[in-house]
């Protein structure tokens, strides 16, 4: 693969991270972005030209998700992305994040270093075409410090952001004070709504905002306007939630992992709670192990099987049985006949499904 010049606006002899990348972007960002982000910031500063495979290389990443990375990281501004006519990655501008970083002064920052600065290098064959994806209604924008400090300067605002610190137990970094923004600028949120919605999140006990963004968008998602709502939506929630987690002998808040089971199984799968809670009694009589996995194994095989009530589960058991007693067909003893063609033994899979 081609080598790729890393450039930026100003140049230092040492490696050096910016404060303003510890306080407002590193939080944010997963193990990879951060990896590849700080690994262009080394080679930079140690003048040396990389390719995507290279950082792919160091990290045992695939250049896909170097690539992921590096869009991320344009989205945010802090690096802009040089192509050739050919639309293949052929350069890495490097923002310097002690300027403005607003869509004009980001935009006038790229066209100087495109007239002053033209560096390039040979073409990176690996860059792969944009899919255009429709943007989510409820994604949450980049905000410019000037648009924090206006949020920040509104009558409505200190009282939330004290309350919102009280529930915390500590001041808010920049970034949580623009999730906070983001709920009442993109989702609509009142400042009741918002206050209840910490307050919820922290009384299961949960402070990481990214678990807080993650309900307020459900929220967003169903409709939810006012405190009452929410407690409705919420209460709701919790008894179907905690139902099945009670069902598989679970207590206390569900895992994320969990959470991403119970989520498939009522919202993918759109299996009622009865369907859900038969698979878990199942369950719990075959294993004392792994059991989310298992029930899993079992409602999979039910979507499968075109399962839409607790009735087809009892006519999938009662043909089971009736095979099962069946008196066997007299015929050769050739060994390919031996087997039943096209018939699965449902109860087969399930404890398939428990020895993997």
């Amino acid at each position: 693969m081609a080598r790729l010049k890393i450039y930026k606006d100003n140049y230092v002899d040492s490696t050096v991270v910016s404060n303003r990348f510890i306080d407002e972007y590193m939080k944010d960002a997963n193990d990879a972005q951060l990896k590849v982000y700080l690994y262009l910031i080394r080679m930079l500063n140690a003048n040396q030209a990389i390719s995507v495979s290279d950082i792919a290389d160091k990290f045992n990443h695939t250049e896909k998700d170097v690539m992921r990375s590096l869009k991320y990281w344009e989205k945010q501004k802090l690096l802009t992305l040089d192509y050739d006519d050919d639309k293949n990655l052929s350069g890495i501008h490097l923002c310097d994040l002690s300027t403005d970083h607003s869509p004009a002064a980001s935009e006038q920052a790229i066209q100087t270093v495109q007239t002053l600065a033209p560096i390039r290098s040979l073409p990176a064959s690996t860059a792969e075409p944009e899919t255009e994806i429709a943007p989510s209604p409820y994604e949450k924008p980049v905000y410019s410090l000037d648009q924090l400090k206006e949020f920040k300067s509104r009558e409505s605002t200190s009282q939330l952001l004290y309350v919102a610190e009280m529930y915390i137990g500590k001041p808010l970094t920049p970034s949580e004070i623009k999730s906070i923004l983001f709920y009442s600028d993109v989702l609509g949120f009142s400042s009741d709504l918002i206050d209840y919605l910490i307050q919820y999140c922290v009384d299961r006990g949960k402070k990481d905002f990214k678990y807080i963004d993650k309900v307020a968008v459900s929220w967003a998602e169903e409709g939810v306007t006012t405190p009452k709502q929410a407690q409705r939506h919420a209460n709701k929630y919790d008894k179907c939630v905690y139902t099945i987690m009670n069902e598989l002998g679970k207590t206390g808040s569900p895992t994320a992992k969990e959470m991403e089971y119970i989520n498939r199984w009522t919202k993918e799968y759109g299996f009622t709670t009865d369907i859900i809670l038969e698979a878990c009694e199942r369950t719990v009589l075959a294993t004392d192990k792994h059991r989310f996995e298992y029930a899993e194994g079992i409602l999979s095989s039910w979507k499968n099987q075109n399962v839409h009530h607790k009735s087809d589960i009892q006519r999938m058991d009662d043909l089971y049985q009736k095979r099962k007693s069946a008196p066997r067909q007299a015929g050769t003893t050739n060994r390919f006949n031996s087997f039943t063609q096209n018939n699965y033994d449902f109860e087969a899979l399930e404890k398939q499904l428990l020895s993997n």
